[in-house]
């Protein structure tokens, strides 16, 4: 069993349901979503392109996903990411916008977002005290070779390439789209997401999302609302000597 400190938006968002939609399925519920009947790609094509990104639910990392360190229970876990939601402070995404990051395409900030960095950092700070160290298959699976110094110094340090510096907020939409087919896909997703990314996100929650056993579709566990104030960030990057 895995788990991961997500945020998603709330079920009842418009957002969500459009991206539940468009991967198929809803990791609130856990059941399949009919896929969108759009012109310009297939059924098929479609359940291809999100097929890894589906398993996951629509989502933007903030702990990636980690097995529990034997010294921990999930309650040890919950309670701590109750504890951390209620002193931490909401922050605001002015205005989404599609990105394509390598080969895949992302709903990422227009604008860079400070506040929603430094939440991003004191997350994984935070709790990566419940994190049992990886594996050498984990490592492994990361191709530490084609990753940068930096990101290798993450992954033994932190379990994950992408943070701190290296962190982008981002809501996978596709998998890995080839090239001669990226301009279509990239219209097709710019159309049927547009509509949606004039208004702006609340980042007001934090949700606990669950893999039961490997390779199973990732599932909402819990959700938790940030209630607090900004205190809790000083005093998690104190925690580890980060400035």
């Amino acid at each position: 069993m895995r788990y991961a400190i997500y945020f998603t938006p709330p079920s009842n968002d418009a957002l969500l349901k459009v991206a539940a939609n468009w991967l198929g399925r809803n990791a609130f519920s856990g059941e399949p979503v009919k896929m969108p009947a759009i012109r310009s790609l297939a059924t098929d094509e479609i359940a291809q392109l999100t097929e890894e990104p589906r398993r996951y639910g629509f989502h933007a990392t903030m702990k990636a996903p980690f097995r529990l360190d034997e010294k921990h229970t999930e309650n040890d876990l919950l309670s701590a990411l109750m504890h951390f939601a209620s002193s931490a402070s909401p922050v605001t995404i002015p205005r989404l916008k599609l990105h394509a990051i390598g080969p895949f395409f992302a709903l990422v900030p227009e604008e860079p977002v400070a506040e929603l960095n430094q939440l991003a950092n004191d997350v994984v700070v935070a709790f990566d005290r419940f994190r049992a160290p990886l594996t050498e298959a984990e490592i492994a699976r990361r191709r530490p070779e084609r990753l940068s110094e930096a990101q290798r110094h993450n992954i033994e340090r932190w379990g994950y390439p992408y943070v701190f510096e290296e962190f982008r907020f981002h809501m996978t939409l596709t998998g890995p789209v080839e090239e001669k087919d990226r301009a279509r896909v990239e219209r097709t997703l710019d159309e049927f997401f547009t509509p949606l990314l004039d208004d702006a996100v609340e980042v007001a929650n934090l949700a606990l999302f669950v893999e039961p056993e490997k390779g199973a579709p990732f599932q909402i566990h819990s959700l938790h609302p940030l209630t607090g104030g900004k205190a809790a960030s000083a005093r998690a990057s104190r925690a580890v000597g980060r400035p």
